[in-house]
């Protein structure tokens, strides 16, 4: 089969060749100058990585585009979600523009797929979910998304929540979302036997935010592992936030991650300011998969996030003290394979059979991309360009 792009003289952390791409994926990968095609881009050896994965972000919650909104602080996470759901009712454009507008602006900045969290409760009932079911068959070219149904209000606190979260995964989310079992509901399995319930009989995946903070923290984490081993739902369970991990004793961590790698439930971080992170190294070497979100990007929760994941490889990387050559290149693992292992993707990868989901940075290899997050010169998804220098195609 002839190459539909050839991408000449590019830049493989180290060699320099050409990428063949046909029916989407890669075909072939050849000494540069060695391929023609109907479409040949030059890169002049510019550097080639796999398209960006987003593994946690709330693309529902926006303010990106409107005027500026400034920060209502509240220290308590409950006190917060009372806060957003204020500043929601005082929002007139739209939550799917906004939405858009964020899908379009990450894309540019080279990620190709995203894992989305979308508040479920009575109040918005399912009109956020359906606006962005909607808003994932419109962009499909452009990135991947997956959404999480989302009980930002409660499980067994808020009623109606267990049966609106089911409707959410019949309606067409691929996870079911869960929110602080301890401090939320008060209920740590109770909480946990509805999510995982809902998860069984729908065959779902599940990812549970999880801010308590250290021993309570902890003690969750092993019970959602238990729930785990218990469903037989290796691979399939992450856990986002966990600040927990970075608060407890050195004992209580390693048995802490122990039964995570055992039970094979994943961690996600977003390298947080003023919380503990989880410590990165330390639980890859325990065996945890560890991947890395934007979460709250310019909305009620946080003024800051630009969707840049390169950027936030790179904080996540100064954060968790990833400095060698070989840790950098972990720290592009944790925007990238990691996300896509949770996620159920492919693995994001150059070479033959693999997605041509692909960005076009300058710089001489992996471990400089991260340290610098350069400007992406190219995005490109299933072998079609969709941006060029920071701007849609």
């Amino acid at each position: 089969m002839p190459d539909d792009l050839v991408l000449g003289d590019a830049l493989l952390d180290g060699e320099r060749v050409d990428v063949g791409i046909a029916a989407g994926c890669i075909a072939r990968i050849s000494p540069a100058g060695s391929l023609e095609g109907p479409t040949r881009i030059a890169l002049d050896g510019a550097l080639v990585i796999p398209g960006l994965v987003d593994g946690h972000i709330h693309l529902d919650k926006t303010y990106l585009g409107l005027p500026w909104r400034p920060h209502v602080p509240d220290g308590s996470v409950a006190g917060r979600i009372e806060a957003e759901k204020a500043e929601r009712r005082r929002i007139t454009e739209p939550m799917a523009l906004r939405a858009r507008r964020l899908v379009e602006h990450v894309t540019a900045r080279g990620t190709t797929a995203l894992r989305s969290h979308v508040d479920v409760d009575s109040e918005v009932g399912l009109k956020g979910l359906e606006a962005l079911l909607r808003l994932r068959e419109e962009v499909a070219h452009l990135l991947s998304i997956q959404l999480v149904a989302f009980p930002q209000s409660g499980v067994l606190s808020h009623p109606g929540a267990p049966g609106l979260m089911e409707d959410a995964i019949r309606a067409g989310c691929e996870v079911v979302g869960g929110l602080d079992p301890a401090c939320i509901d008060e209920d740590i399995e109770g909480q946990l036997a509805v999510i995982f319930g809902i998860a069984e009989r729908h065959g779902a995946l599940v990812d549970i935010h999880l801010h308590d903070p250290g021993e309570l923290g902890a003690y969750e984490l092993r019970r959602i592992a238990a729930r785990t081993k218990a469903a037989g739902m290796a691979g399939r369970v992450a856990v986002s936030h966990a600040f927990a991990l970075g608060e407890v004793s050195d004992a209580t961590l390693g048995r802490t991650a122990a039964v995570l790698a055992q039970a094979g439930v994943a961690i996600m971080t977003n390298g947080p300011g003023p919380e503990a992170i989880p410590p990165v190294k330390r639980l890859v070497a325990e065996g945890v998969t560890v991947f890395v979100g934007s979460d709250n990007i310019r909305d009620a929760w946080s003024p800051y996030g630009n969707g840049d994941m390169l950027e936030r490889a790179r904080l996540v990387g100064y954060r968790a003290a990833l400095l060698t050559n070989e840790e950098l290149r972990l720290a592009l693992s944790l925007v990238t394979e990691a996300p896509a292992r949770v996620m159920g993707l492919p693995a994001p990868r150059i070479a033959p059979g693999a997605p041509a989901d692909l960005v076009v940075l300058r710089a001489a290899h992996v471990p400089e991309a991260v340290a610098g997050a350069p400007a992406r010169e190219m995005v490109i998804k299933a072998g079609r360009v969709v941006a060029r220098n920071g701007v849609l195609a």
